[in-house]
């Protein structure tokens, strides 16, 4: 059965008397006047507000107008999950009337949510609504500018709503506004998409550590890495196996970073449907289950570092550093690597060309909006290929599913093949290739191959979802940590003698399950050889880890 929809009680709930004295010994008594700003959109927020006497007024602003998002009573209190990843506002708090309240600041927060299983049930139940109502009303701080045939305008969509940050699109070749707009800030078409953060900071063609730098996504996080702190824990990548070492590594004791590239969930949080994982019978979206976790883990104080790209480990050093894209250096005691596998590109000469105005390589819904209607392919033959073929038929015209090999059955869950067979908006085609990508600026035309039979068909698409293979994510680890023939790490017994013995093993005993040719160093998900490509999997991998962290630290 599906869940009932939230209710506006559970979203904004009223604490009972006993809930507020079991709170008020860890808060601040504070009086307001009315019109005080408790917090404006942009603040580091402080804490929560609970409100005793009087009302606040919750407001989304945007210029010299505000929205109501909700009026808070007695009972009543602030926050939403920016409380726990510590991220700016993104609403304007006014006191309606003098009120009494009392403030919590987020550290305490924190150890309530931790040991009160009750309040940390309201508590994060509300914060996640409100974050969802903030989204789905487009109520944020962000604005993008953008065509829908610009690759970078895919990307910092995709982006921001990966990452739960709500925001508003306008569409330059689309709405009537857009130009105002342009002219307002002065800029160019050619220099779209561009970036305006709330209403004031205009960025041009950002990329996603500038976005995420103009949002504040990572305010917190870089201050601690400009003190040269050192963690207990550096993971790196927040897919599903790296989110689990952290959920497991803060809530044992752990000082925690993640470092992640552009999102939580990894290649996973772009599923539009995960129906075989334990625990939810109707299925979950990656991306809600990512979110999930991602919050998760923050309860427990693990830190994440969004738009923060590992390029350079200094594995021959104590504590290990691991030197960011942007040139800082992350230092830690241990290390999990959880950085994931990409799929495999096309081995076409004009594919960049179309990479992102064409050629994707996810399918959510930003990507979905761009084909409604249109004949789309989708190229693999695994559950991610599935998944999305089986979501874009409710949206696309139609879904042509091209595999290289004879069948999908070596390589997809059957209940996928099952609703791929009974659909009949979808056309499996086996043995086949694209060949060649035709379209000026935009792909307009695809041309696949038949291997089998030599047959060639040429089609007026416009959009391919390419999923298929799978490339690890180790680039920058090729000169420290032993590889396999296709450059996953090796981990554990697949670690030979002859491997110890090229990196100079030092200890007298072999590596534990799952850790690298360097101690303390561990490898999950899909970056390890001879992983399950799961998502059950990768999590039981990043939980395991966990305990062999503790027993290398203690040696």
């Amino acid at each position: 059965m599906a869940a009932p929809p939230p209710t506006q009680d559970q979203m904004f709930p009223t604490l009972d008397p006993g809930q507020i004295e079991r709170l008020a010994p860890f808060a601040h008594r504070r009086s307001v006047k009315k019109d005080e700003i408790l917090f404006e959109q942009g603040d580091a927020v402080a804490g929560m507000f609970i409100v005793i006497s009087g009302s606040i007024d919750i407001v989304s602003p945007a210029g010299r107008q505000e929205t109501i998002v909700t009026v808070h009573h007695a009972g009543d209190f602030t926050g939403e999950v920016n409380l726990l990843s510590g991220r700016r506002s993104l609403v304007r708090a006014r006191a309606n009337e003098d009120s009494e309240l009392l403030e919590i600041d987020r550290a305490t927060l924190r150890r309530i949510v931790q040991t009160d299983p009750e309040l940390s049930e309201i508590f994060l139940r509300a914060f996640i609504l409100r974050r969802t109502y903030l989204i789905a009303n487009k109520r944020g701080d962000a604005l993008i500018a953008g065509s829908s045939h610009s690759s970078d305008t895919l990307r910092l969509k995709e982006f921001l709503t990966r990452n739960g940050h709500p925001h508003t699109y306008i569409d330059v070749d689309r709405d009537k506004d857009a130009q105002e707009l342009l002219d307002h800030f002065q800029v160019k078409l050619e220099e779209i998409p561009i970036l305006v953060c709330r209403g004031k900071k205009v960025l041009r063609n950002p990329s996603n550590a500038e976005a995420a730098e103009c949002l504040g996504f990572n305010a917190e996080v870089d201050a601690e890495i400009r003190k040269d702190h050192v963690y207990d824990l550096i993971v790196v990548g927040a897919g599903p196996s790296g989110l689990a070492a952290a959920v497991y590594a803060a809530s044992e004791g752990l000082d925690v970073i993640v470092l992640e590239t552009s999102a939580p969930g990894g290649q996973a949080g772009s599923s539009s449907l995960i129906e075989n994982y334990l625990g939810f019978p109707t299925g979950i979206s990656g991306q809600e289950l990512s979110g999930r976790a991602f919050l998760q883990a923050q309860k427990f104080g693990a830190q994440v570092a969004i738009a923060h790209v590992a390029s350079e480990f200094k594995c021959t050093q104590q504590p290990f550093g691991i030197g960011l894209k942007d040139g800082n250096l992350v230092q830690g005691r241990s290390v999990i690597v959880a950085t994931g596998a990409e799929y495999r590109k096309l081995p076409l000469q004009n594919l960049a060309q179309f990479e992102g105005s064409g050629i994707y390589y996810g399918a959510t819904h930003v990507e979905a909006q761009l084909c409604a209607g249109d004949e789309v392919i989708v190229i693999g033959g695994g559950n991610s290929a599935g998944q999305a073929a089986i979501f874009l038929s409710t949206k696309a015209k139609h879904v042509h599913l091209l595999v290289r090999g004879p069948a999908l059955s070596e390589t997809m869950s059957r209940y996928l093949i099952s609703r791929i067979e009974e659909c009949p908006d979808i056309t499996l085609r086996v043995h086949t290739e694209v060949h060649s990508l035709e379209g000026n600026g935009q792909l307009e035309k695809v041309s696949w191959r038949n291997g089998k039979t030599g047959e060639e068909e040429t089609r007026d698409i416009h959009h391919i979802f390419s999923m298929t293979g799978a490339c690890p994510n180790t680039t920058w680890l090729r000169h420290c940590i032993q590889l396999d023939d296709k450059e996953f790490i090796k981990t554990g017994a697949d670690l030979g003698a002859a491997d110890l013995t090229e990196v100079g093993w030092p200890l007298s005993r072999q590596p534990y399950l799952f850790e690298t040719s360097v101690p303390r160093v561990f490898a999950v998900g899909d970056v390890r050889s001879g992983s399950v490509k799961r998502v059950a999997s990768a999590v039981g991998e990043g939980s395991v880890a966990v305990q062999l962290v503790h027993k290398v630290l203690a040696e």
